[in-house]
């Protein structure tokens, strides 16, 4: 019989069927939209950053797939208190092994996570003035 999970680690199906920090910044210090055209998956990105470069709220909407939900809750996870530039260290790969893994067909879902933080960075830092 087949595992009623599929393809998906347990991590991921944790954070596709329970998403941590779903839902909109109004405040957003920076906020980041990507999108995977070939497969309709979007994902948007809201940072609250303190004074002092520290991500202090993550929060994301994504219309797409269970493993574009779980890599995107599982980002916020992974950048909440970090710094802007300890953020920016995040990979495709260390979300996706954050995940347990996923399958070759959905790594582009911690593709688009990798890039949703990118974006919402150049955003906080185009509104701040910082190069």
């Amino acid at each position: 019989m087949a595992d009623a999970q599929g393809p998906y680690s347990q991590k991921v199906m944790e954070h596709f069927l329970n998403p941590k920090n779903m839902g909109e910044i109004t405040d957003a210090s920076g906020i980041g939209e990507v999108g995977n055209p070939s497969c309709g998956d979007v994902m948007r990105l809201y940072l609250k950053i303190n004074d002092d470069g520290i991500i202090e709220d993550a929060k994301f909407m994504t219309f797409g797939c269970g493993a574009a939900i779980a890599s995107s809750s599982m980002v916020t996870e992974m950048i909440k208190g970090k710094t802007v530039e300890e953020a920016l260290k995040v990979t495709n790969e260390t979300v996706a092994e954050a995940l347990g893994g996923l399958p070759p067909a959905k790594i582009h879902c911690s593709v688009l996570a990798q890039q949703a933080i990118e974006a919402a960075i150049k955003d906080y830092k185009e509104k701040k003035g910082i190069k």
